[in-house]
């Protein structure tokens, strides 16, 4: 027997054990694993010796601006950093130019994600109520992850970039759905049995404290913290909720960055029904106190809060309310990110720095790294409907691996991000371990932090 690639001696890592064996790789699928050595040559050996191999990591929201804003992002730098920060496979966000919102967009961007990606994709369809409301279901078939809508949100007609201070009268914008039309939203997702994902801001809260605390004169991070508080992540969390029972749909909250979030989708899950929740490393690490030294780097819709909702997060993590952890990478020029924090666009790199981060903080005891191999590969797989293709460590499985050193010491250095824009609130963070491989469909991508040329992903088509 000659294997594709045999990774030997390898601390194999999953949500439920961690045990010592080899894994044998043939046409891109795991053919074995044992502890046991098996007879034949290998094509690609890997020495696995005291490190740890988990199952691909999966970034389950990443806007890599392409098509559209490529001259913030574009899909090879955005998948060729996913690869350097040990990310096996991402999930793009529908909201590009064009949009994921109908057949013949889906099948424009598959083909030019395909031509440009280091590492495995999946793509979202976007909701935009009656504009493509009987396109849900065609989305669906063609194999969408799930379905995302910017609730209260409306969209530039011409870009599909998010406008977030709706006024009537604006020309060429897509207004924001009443709640009627959201409710249908949600009764179309729920025939197709796939995921509803929510970006969860009350917008009509926040455009009337956003005029209020402009009035003040003030733009200091308190000041429009107090225009998106809390109870704008909640209501419409709540909302959602709500919805989501009466029509038997699967919803998935984005980025909670409250502690009154963490503790709806808790309810809900109590009281059984299928509502899940992620959140993102900048509401884990940062709080509203690190403004004075990071600045506006750390801007992101919804906010930053304070260490309060931080601590529920961590806490919602553990318990198994929050079941993903993913990186909202939405880059955005210097230039752009060099201004007033009211003016400033919203959004930073955070796909090559999520694995790196999770990471450290299993090396820091806050977290183990079989919890890093459930938020960030078998829950995201099976909530998506690609498991046991990905996230898992098995037999037939595609081969994909994060292999991790956990006495590695490194440090996040902006100018060394393999992303097109390197805004990143991180710059300078000491890592106390971090990946050192990144191997997709069974080929070594990423080797000790650097990245070769070989475009090995595949796009990934989900089922129910």
């Amino acid at each position: 027997m000659t294997w594709d690639h045999v990774i030997l001696n390898g601390e194999i890592v999953t949500p439920n054990e961690i045990y010592q064996a080899n894994i044998y790789i043939k046409d891109g699928k795991i053919s074995r694993i044992s502890k046991e050595a098996f007879n034949g040559e290998a094509k690609e050996i890997t020495d696995a010796s005291g490190l740890y191999v988990l199952p691909g990591l999966i970034d389950t929201h990443v806007h890599s601006r392409d098509g559209g804003a490529t001259h913030k992002e574009d899909f090879f730098h955005s998948t060729r950093a996913a690869a350097a920060g040990g990310i096996t496979t991402i999930f793009e966000m529908p909201n590009s130019n064009p949009p994921i919102n109908n057949k013949e967009n889906f099948h424009k961007q598959v083909k030019n994600f395909q031509s440009k990606a280091h590492v495995n994709f999946g793509v979202w369809g976007i909701c935009l109520g009656d504009l493509n409301m009987e396109n849900l279901k065609e989305l669906d078939e063609l194999g969408v992850i799930g379905y995302k809508y910017f609730w209260g949100y409306a969209i530039d007609k011409n870009t599909f970039a998010l406008i977030y201070n709706y006024e009537d009268g604006m020309e060429n914008v897509i207004p924001p759905c009443n709640d009627g039309e959201v409710y249908q939203i949600f009764e179309e997702v729920a025939k197709t049995g796939k995921t509803i994902s929510i970006h969860a801001e009350n917008s009509d809260l926040i455009n009337y404290l956003t005029k209020k605390m402009k009035r003040t004169g003030k733009a200091d991070y308190e000041t429009v913290l107090q225009s998106r508080p809390n109870i704008a992540e909640s209501t419409t969390i709540q909302t959602g909720i709500e919805f989501a029972k009466a029509t038997g749909a699967r919803l998935h909250v984005l980025h909670i960055s409250t502690a009154e979030g963490v503790e709806l989708i808790r309810q809900a899950q109590a009281e059984g029904y299928p509502i899940t929740g992620e959140t993102c490393p900048h509401y884990l690490f940062l709080t509203n106190e690190d403004f004075d030294k990071v600045g506006t780097s750390m801007k992101v819709y919804p906010l930053i809060k304070r260490q309060e909702d931080q601590d529920a997060l961590w806490k919602g993590i553990l318990d198994g309310t929050i079941s993903i952890v993913c990186s909202d990478h939405a880059p955005h020029t210097p230039e752009e990110k060099d201004g007033d924090l009211w003016n400033t666009p919203s959004g930073m790199c955070g796909v090559e720095t999520l694995a790196p981060l999770m990471i450290h903080a299993a090396a820091e005891e806050k977290i183990t790294l079989q919890h890093v191999a459930a938020l960030l590969s078998e829950n995201p797989a099976k909530q998506f409907g690609v498991y046991p293709q990905k996230g898992a460590l098995q037999v037939g499985a595609d081969a994909d691996f994060t292999i991790v050193d956990m006495d590695k010491q490194a440090t996040i250095e902006r100018e060394k991000l393999h992303s097109k824009s390197k805004v990143t609130a991180y710059d300078g963070f000491q890592l106390n371990a971090a990946p050192v491989a990144t191997i997709v469909n069974g080929t070594t991508i990423m080797k000790n932090g650097v990245v070769g040329d070989i475009l090995a992903g595949k796009f990934i088509e989900a089922n129910n």
